[in-house]
């Protein structure tokens, strides 16, 4: 998708961050399970990044992954997530960091649906905000709803088609 907007990380957004906000997107932290915003949200939308407002992931790949946290096939535009290996906490994993913002957003497993890729993005809720579909347009993301019907919603953007 053709993207109008520079997306960058906002220091008056930072300042704006509530703390859990904070700590997850700035410390690496992760919020607890079954307790945040968005783990069980179904309502049709994609989520940015909380930092640079830089869309990162839309319902229709979202999925309930029973891990208590939202979860999602992949990502509206693979170039907007950037994953690097994590090995805090005496483990190795992949972590997902939105590109613009460079905001801690989760973490990536190799435990997802098969049929849809086998990956499962686990998003913390306090680095990302919902737009509602209908909301996009007035928010600036109007391009986004196509991702909303029912041809286009089955392949990744890679950040270079255009409308």
């Amino acid at each position: 998708m053709h993207q109008h907007t520079q997306y960058r990380k906002n220091p008056e957004a930072v300042s704006r961050l509530n703390p859990e906000q904070y700590r997850v997107t700035q410390q690496d932290g992760t919020e607890r399970p079954f307790a945040n915003a968005y783990w069980d949200n179904h309502e049709p939308g994609i989520y940015v990044d909380v930092v640079s407002g830089e869309p990162l992931f839309a319902s229709v790949d979202k999925y309930d992954s029973n891990s208590g946290w939202p979860s999602f096939t992949k990502p509206i535009a693979r170039t907007n997530v950037v994953e690097r290996e994590d090995s805090s906490h005496g483990m190795i994993r992949t972590e997902a960091r939105s590109l613009n913002g460079n905001s801690h957003l989760g973490h990536v497993f190799n435990d997802g649906p098969p049929e849809k890729g086998g990956l499962r993005y686990c998003i913390n809720s306090a680095s990302l905000r919902f737009i509602h579909l209908d909301d996009l347009a007035n928010a600036g993301y109007g391009e986004y709803r196509t991702l909303f019907t029912s041809d286009t919603n089955t392949s990744t953007m890679t950040g270079k088609e255009t409308m």
